[in-house]
């Protein structure tokens, strides 16, 4: 159990410790795993009651390994969601690659958010046919890095907040890690994104990676009053949770 950096939770834990097979790119886990010379073998280490913190929390469980691939011991996952059971007053958050898998461990504990991490539209497109008929607290999609419109062929910015309602409680947008000129997001995909989750009112959560290619104003931030003056106010970037 790790306090954490990551902006829209409090706490990470691994359980499942080791090199992901899952090669992509841009997984900020496999540098780690080079920096510090991590054991890579994969294996599995319960969730101890000692090991989760005292006041209800935002836990985000395998932040470093895809827990629905097939690498991953059913047992070992088994024993994951009856831990999270036994832990009511905290959230546990997943999220995956996978969607096609999630079926198998539906429905999941009452105290569980579901994701699905999408790059693009394809795979936007995949997720929210893995997440429609998944029974948890809240499903969302992790934008993050987001490196291409999710806007799938075929619909249009106004049909693309119909697209999203209905099935999402939440949508994480961000850049790749490190942030460069190359992997900066553009700014008219970040917000075909916000409008159209203004328009389904879901909440919106910007990653403090996106803050240098965001205009300070609406609809990327909201104005917080600073005193009982309307003019009198500072702008802050929209980390909203469901």
């Amino acid at each position: 159990m790790n306090k954490t950096k990551i902006e829209w939770c409090d706490y990470t834990i691994n359980p499942v410790k080791g090199l992901c097979p899952m090669a992509c790119s841009y997984c900020y886990a496999r540098a780690m795993y080079r920096r510090f010379k991590w054991n890579p073998e994969i294996r599995f280490e319960p969730i101890r009651d000692a090991d989760l913190p005292k006041k209800p929390s935002l836990i985000f469980v395998g932040s470093t390994m895809e827990l629905f691939g097939e690498w991953v011991d059913a047992s070992w996952l088994d024993s994951i969601f009856r831990s999270v059971e036994d832990s009511p007053y905290h959230t546990f958050i997943f999220l995956t690659k996978l969607p096609q898998n999630l079926t198998k461990w539906n429905p999941f504990p009452r105290n569980c958010w579901v994701g699905v991490s999408v790059t693009r539209a394809d795979m936007f497109d995949d997720a929210l046919n893995g997440l429609d008929d998944i029974h948890c607290s809240k499903r969302f999609i992790s934008a993050e890095p987001l490196l291409q419109s999710l806007i799938p062929d075929g619909l249009n910015k106004i049909d693309f907040s119909s697209y999203l309602a209905g099935t999402l409680d939440w949508v994480i947008c961000g850049a790749q890690t490190p942030p460069s000129k190359k992997t900066t997001p553009k700014l008219e995909w970040i917000q075909e994104i916000v409008e159209a989750c203004d328009k389904a009112r879901i909440p919106i959560f910007l990653k403090n990676n996106l803050t240098k290619g965001l205009p300070i104003d609406r609809p990327f931030y909201k104005p917080i009053p600073l005193s009982g003056w309307d003019d009198n106010f500072s702008w802050e970037l929209r980390q909203e949770f469901p």
